[in-house]
């Protein structure tokens, strides 16, 4: 652990380091806790940043400082006091950088949140919370004024990802194209639909703004009372479109199944879920969303499903290069079950309109 003790006093931190952990299980970043000695200093968190995956640290912690400053004033503006518990707090080094490159691997530090908890698993209850969680964050960030860049170029650009798609299909690195022409069938019935929002962007209609991209219940921080503290792992903020943040959150949390379940009957969509989160989202979003935004959530969770239903499956055609796997049919796996998540979508599309409806007007 000396090199971890090495790494943490290159940052100007109050206090001394007492102590170094490893802290949870991310799958992109390596984070550790450091605990200090004396009582009055904070903790710390510790993160390696992957840099196969954010290639420009430089913009992506700039990114993160321009974000959490520009919270951190609507946070006084509000007359909010715990600011230090409501957002992220990036710790620069004693030269001033908001990174350390050790040579090989690049390190950053926050301030520790105290109190904070984190879940994996979605109620009710949680998902309305997460729900005002994101709208929130999006709302405070509408009138940034700093240029916030993309960390992953294209992230969440559904023609590129579609061009990926014709690009695995057309070299068939694994020799996998002719067996599953089902699958590239459904993906190709619904690819000019799910361009939409590229094209209503073109028009002048849909506006990009300032997203999270990884709105996951457990990227939002929960207080010991269960309200929210705050929202964490700012790496993929970058601009977009609401209908994908939106839409990520009720594909991930939706899911009656497994992102990967092999039993396809498990698989669907809850309305539970959907209807509290889509209730919480509103009452912190709806203010500044406009109409087509509102009216097009529901295809944002078909989006979001479509498109990763699309990534998974590029991967396995090109023999399984960017996601981990576990078995060697795994991407084709998640395909299907992402394939089925869709289809519950689009069997529930009326029903999901009238919950925004209702939650937008007041009425059925």
């Amino acid at each position: 652990m000396d090199k971890y003790f090495d790494l943490v006093n290159k940052f100007d931190l109050k206090g001394t380091p007492e102590g170094i952990a490893p802290l949870g299980a991310g799958h992109i970043n390596d984070s550790f806790r450091v605990k200090t000695k004396e009582a009055d200093a904070p903790d710390y968190l510790l993160q390696r940043i992957n840099h196969a995956i954010f290639k420009d640290v430089e913009l992506l912690q700039n990114n993160i400082q321009h974000v959490t400053n520009h919270i951190r004033k609507k946070l006084r503006a509000k007359g909010e006091t715990d600011i230090e518990r409501k957002t992220l707090t990036i710790i620069p080094t004693k030269s001033g950088k908001l990174f350390h490159f050790d040579g090989e691997n690049y390190w950053r530090l926050y301030l520790f949140i105290s109190g904070g908890k984190g879940y994996d698993s979605i109620s009710p209850e949680l998902a309305n919370e997460a729900g005002k969680a994101f709208g929130e964050f999006q709302g405070y960030l509408a009138d940034i004024p700093e240029k916030i860049e993309e960390t992953i170029p294209n992230f969440h650009n559904m023609e590129f990802r579609l061009e990926e798609f014709r690009e695995a299909l057309k070299n068939d690195k694994a020799g996998r194209v002719a067996a599953n022409q089902g699958i590239i069938k459904e993906i190709e019935s619904r690819a000019e639909e799910m361009c939409k929002a590229n094209r209503l962007n073109r028009e002048g209609k849909l506006p990009k703004r300032i997203n999270h991209c990884d709105t996951k219940v457990n990227n939002v921080l929960f207080g010991e009372d269960g309200k929210i503290l705050c929202v964490v792992d700012l790496d993929t903020v970058m601009p977009g479109f609401v209908l994908s943040d939106f839409g990520d959150f009720i594909r991930t949390g939706a899911n009656t199944g497994d992102e990967d379940d092999a039993d396809l009957n498990k698989v669907g969509v809850n309305l539970a879920i959907f209807e509290a989160y889509t209730r919480g989202y509103l009452e912190t979003a709806k203010s500044f969303l406009l109409p087509i935004e509102i009216e097009n959530l529901p295809f944002g969770a078909r989006l979001l499903t479509y498109m990763q239903t699309v990534r998974f499956f590029t991967d396995y055609l090109n023999g399984d290069t960017y996601y981990k796997i576990h078995s060697p049919e795994h991407n084709l796996q998640r395909t299907k079950a992402q394939l089925k998540l869709l289809q519950s979508l689009e069997l529930n599309e009326g029903k999901m309109a009238a919950i925004v409806k209702e939650c937008t007007t007041g009425r059925k």
